[in-house]
């Protein structure tokens, strides 16, 4: 039975701590109860926000409209070949809860997307990725369902074009479906990536050789590093890292690399060269920064905190400011990776 509730707090619903209310609220737990909401009168033409875990969202003001909370559990095997497992998950499952679920199923290929906040139907839409790996390198296919029509569509890979942090529903179909399952091909035989960050180096802390090396080992790595440079939103309000990781081209990195010796880079493809957000940030001066109760965190300059009762107008003030400050200093823009609402 669907419960509309009005005038709902969401300060526990968005991991920024942002004290805004909705108008109206309802909780989904299954697909029968969605398809019944979205032929309600009431609220056929509301306007409506799609809350996961509420981990990649600034909420600047109240929402005046009806917040749809996606709670859809279950975890199921599909089927499988002689290479994979497909797997299907609620939108409402927590994501690191699935990884782990997986690495002790020895499920392989999620490994590396340990400890990322937020829930399984989110993922796609921002294509997740950490630590050398996306979400599109296990992704299968979603369901969802369409707002205005309830017409249910299955989207295969191609359909969702990926892209850095990216998908369609960031794009052309943006507030036009709401995702209620996602199926993931898993691998039975690993493929390790050790390379990115400081995996490599945590596996030997750890004691880790090629010859022990295991997804679990690679999960307890990546757990352990985001646990040491992020801070815990159930501590302090962050959204994860703010803002992407921009791409450059080529010839733009080589001639900043004459005054900036140390900038660090990776190539995409043969023209483009992605650099690290957090650096720029951090080398502008940003990290630690505190003015009232907004900040940018102490360890990772990519995270901005609000260490009490911020507002989301003011986090995302600081946000701007930050943009202008490394467009001044490198001439490079970084664009937020959080969705601002």
């Amino acid at each position: 039975m669907l419960t509309i509730e009005s005038h709902v707090s969401l300060k526990p619903y968005n991991t920024f701590g942002i004290d805004v209310s909705a108008r109206y609220w309802v909780e989904i737990t299954k697909e029968e109860d969605l398809q019944t909401l979205l032929q309600l009168g009431d609220h056929v033409s509301t306007p409506k926000l799609i809350l996961g875990g509420g981990s990649n969202v600034l909420l600047c003001h109240d929402f005046d409209g009806l917040v749809v909370k996606m709670n859809i559990q279950g975890i199921e095997v599909v089927r499988e070949d002689a290479d994979h497992i497909y797997l299907k998950a609620g939108a409402g499952v927590n994501w690191h809860e699935l990884v782990l679920f997986c690495v002790q199923q020895g499920y392989a290929g999620m490994e590396n997307l340990s400890l990322i906040p937020g829930t399984v139907g989110a993922a796609p839409m921002q294509n997740i990725g950490a630590y050398g790996v996306e979400l599109e390198q296990v992704f299968e296919s979603l369901s969802a369902v369409h707002i205005q029509t309830g017409e249910q569509r299955t989207f295969s890979h191609a359909d969702c074009e990926f892209g850095y942090r990216e998908s369609v529903f960031k794009r052309e179909l943006r507030g036009q479906y709401i995702i209620t399952s996602v199926t993931f091909q898993l691998d039975k035989r690993p493929t390790f990536h050790t390379r990115y960050g400081a995996i490599q180096e945590t596996l030997e802390a750890m004691g880790i050789t090629e010859e022990t090396l295991s997804i679990q080992a690679i999960s307890d790595a990546v757990i352990n590093i985001r646990r040491s440079k992020l801070p815990d939103p159930a501590e302090i309000g962050n959204a994860g890292s703010f803002f992407k990781n921009p791409e450059i081209s080529k010839n733009q990195f080589e001639a900043l690399r004459v005054q900036y010796l140390s900038l660090p880079g990776y190539p995409v493809g043969d023209d483009m060269v992605k650099v690290p957000a957090g650096w720029l940030i951090e080398q502008a001066g940003w990290k630690g920064y505190r003015s009232g109760d907004v900040g940018v965190h102490a360890r990772q300059a990519l995270v901005l905190v609000n260490y009490g009762n911020a507002t989301g107008a003011q986090i995302l003030a600081l946000a701007r400011q930050i943009q202008e400050s490394v467009l001044a200093k490198y001439g490079i823009t970084i664009t937020p990776e959080v969705n601002v609402v």
